[in-house]
């Protein structure tokens, strides 16, 4: 009898929407490892991409480093791909800036067919409640993989969660379990 392969997965986060998203549940800091542990199961991890931009280090150098800090500990995650977009500046006309990260969902719709082409995973998990993901996701569905969406229920497409095989709504009680508490 033939020994059943493990199914091989690839997590795509949408950093910025992760953000956002646990913001509005009151989470300040996840403990990524633990994110990871909760949405691999008992599957075979292959990798993780993150999917956000530097910040602007003349606006504020501290929050610029304490971020370069974060992704270098994210890199430190075996498997753990950090892949960093520009963040693009617009000046308010009462003098403040407004930020926009740009071009992270096209690296992500990019890794998440290339990766289906190249048969790197047999499910990939979108982090992420954009809808501008789904032309892609067909696209790797068509070349036979599965796609997961794992959601936030505040800031997520239904389009989005009709499209992929499944989904797994982050919860406040599943995004307090990743929390990392202070030392």
């Amino acid at each position: 009898m033939a020994e059943k392969k493990q199914e091989r997965i690839s997590m795509f986060i949408d950093g910025s929407n992760l953000y956002y998203s646990l913001k509005d549940l009151e989470v300040v800091k996840i403990d990524f490892q633990k994110l990871i542990n909760i949405l691999k199961k008992d599957r075979l991890l292959v990798s993780v991409y993150y999917y956000n931009a530097p910040l602007d280090i003349s606006i504020d150098s501290k929050k610029y480093w304490e971020q370069q800090k974060f992704f270098d500990a994210l890199r430190r995650i075996p498997g753990f791909n950090v892949v960093l977009a520009r963040l693009r500046k617009h000046k308010q006309d009462d003098g403040t800036y407004k930020f926009e990260v740009k071009g992270d969902d096209i690296y992500l719709a990019v890794d998440l067919v290339s990766g289906a082409y190249e048969n790197l995973y047999d499910t990939a998990l979108i982090v992420s409640g954009d809808e501008d993901f789904v032309p892609a996701i067909k696209k790797a569905q068509k070349l036979g993989k599965k796609i997961e969406n794992i959601y936030f229920c505040t800031t997520s497409s239904s389009y989005l969660k009709k499209t992929c095989n499944t989904s797994f709504c982050i919860d406040q009680k599943t995004a307090k379990s990743i929390e990392l508490k202070e030392k």
